[in-house]
């Protein structure tokens, strides 16, 4: 099985990836949001599908929250996810799925029971420029500064990441 890194990325075969967290609704949408925009600054819509879920089922079908979306907005980019939770079977449909943390990659790589998608799990950080501890910090029993600290985080992964990921694609 090629890696994420290796896979042609066409408007027929778009790339499809998942940002996960433990509740969906700081820093996973966040970086959903961060990298949705970051494509349609660029033009590449057609060539990214993007998600983002929770290990967790807290906050299921809730909306982001409101400091999240409050920093996102200063910065021109819309939160309209709604939180869920990531379910084995994703395992298999995304190319790449980014946890914020590590626990909640342990979690994602206890779900791979036969550990057949090992390839395409990877700690959001790993393409931070900055990697710092490698984790997403948990904004949500913080105040703003904790919430602008994760979108600076998260913008500045988003942008390595897309930049690496935009060599793959092949234009029609």
């Amino acid at each position: 099985m090629p890696t994420p890194f290796e896979k042609p990325i066409t408007k027929e075969d778009p790339f499809n990836l998942c940002f996960v967290c433990l509740g969906n609704i700081c820093r996973s949408p966040t970086a959903e949001g961060v990298f949705q925009h970051l494509v349609k600054e660029r033009g590449l819509d057609p060539y990214f599908y993007v998600d983002s879920a929770g290990t967790g089922a807290y906050h299921v079908g809730e909306a982001a929250n409101s400091k999240s979306q409050e920093m996102a907005n200063k910065h021109g980019i819309e939160l309209d996810s709604r939180a869920r939770k990531f379910e084995p079977d994703d395992l298999k449909e995304f190319d790449l799925i980014l946890a914020m943390d590590h626990e909640n990659f342990d979690n994602l790589q206890k779900l791979d029971l036969k550990n057949e998608y090992s390839g395409k799990l990877f700690l959001m950080r790993e393409f931070d420029p900055k990697p710092g501890t490698k984790a997403v910090p948990d904004p949500y029993f913080g105040g703003m500064d904790g919430f602008k600290d994760v979108y600076d985080i998260v913008y500045r992964s988003c942008e390595a990441l897309l930049n690496k990921l935009e060599k793959q694609i092949e234009e029609d």
